[in-house]
C-alpha cells in the first residue's frame, strides 16, 4: 500500500529517512561525515520546511502493514537542479534494506509516474551518486539516461552525482 505522508507522519518520516540513507551510504562513506550528514539533513525542522512546500509530495509504502519505504517528488521550484520544461523531480526513494528485492521501489517509482501524468509533466528526471550502481541499473532499466553530472559533497568529499532523465 502506498498512500501520501500528512505533517503527523512527521517522526516517522524522520526515522525512516535516516535509517533509510544510514543503511544506503554509511560503508561507502568517512563515518564523521556520514554521522554529520544524518545530524543535519534529517532534521523535524527541515522535513517541516520540506513538508510546507507546496511542491514537494512525500509518499509512505507499506509491506504487510510494516512501513517499508518512502518517496519524495518535487515539481517547479521545489526541483533541487533547474530541468527546462514541466518536470517532476524524484528526488528520492528508499526502501529499508529489509524489504528490499519485494518490487516495493518499482511500486515506488510506477507512483512517481503516475503523479507526472497527472501533472501533465514531460520528463521525470532525478540524481543518483556514480557509485550506487544498483540504483542506477533500476533507472536504467526503466530507460533514464545520463544528460549531466553535479557534485555533492558528504563533508569534505566530493562526491559525483548522475542527472537522470526519462521523457514521458
Amino acid at each position: 500500500m502506498i498512500r501520501k505522508c500528512v505533517i503527523e507522519d512527521l517522526e516517522q518520516l524522520q526515522s525512516i529517512s535516516y535509517q533509510t540513507f544510514d543503511e544506503t551510504f554509511r560503508e561507502q562513506n568517512k563515518k564523521e561525515n556520514i554521522d554529520n550528514y544524518l545530524l543535519h539533513t534529517f532534521t523535524k525542522e527541515r522535513l517541516i520546511k520540506e513538508f510546507q512546500n507546496s511542491n514537494s509530495f512525500f509518499y509512505f509504502i507499506f509491506y504487510q502493514n510494516s512501513l517499508a519505504g518512502y518517496l519524495k517528488l518535487n515539481i517547479q521550484d521545489a526541483q533541487t537542479e533547474f530541468i527546462e520544461g514541466n518536470n517532476l523531480e524524484i528526488e528520492r526513494i528508499y526502501v529499508l534494506n529489509q524489504f528490499q528485492k519485494l518490487g516495493l521501489g518499482k511500486q515506488l517509482y510506477d507512483k512517481s509516474i503516475e503523479v507526472a501524468k497527472e501533472l501533465s509533466c514531460d520528463h521525470i528526471w532525478l540524481g543518483v551518486w556514480e557509485k550506487n550502481y544498483n540504483a542506477i541499473a533500476f533507472y536504467e532499466k526503466f530507460k533514464f539516461q545520463k544528460i549531466d553530472e553535479h557534485a555533492f559533497y558528504m563533508g569534505n568529499e566530493k562526491q559525483i552525482d548522475y542527472i537522470m532523465i526519462k521523457h514521458l
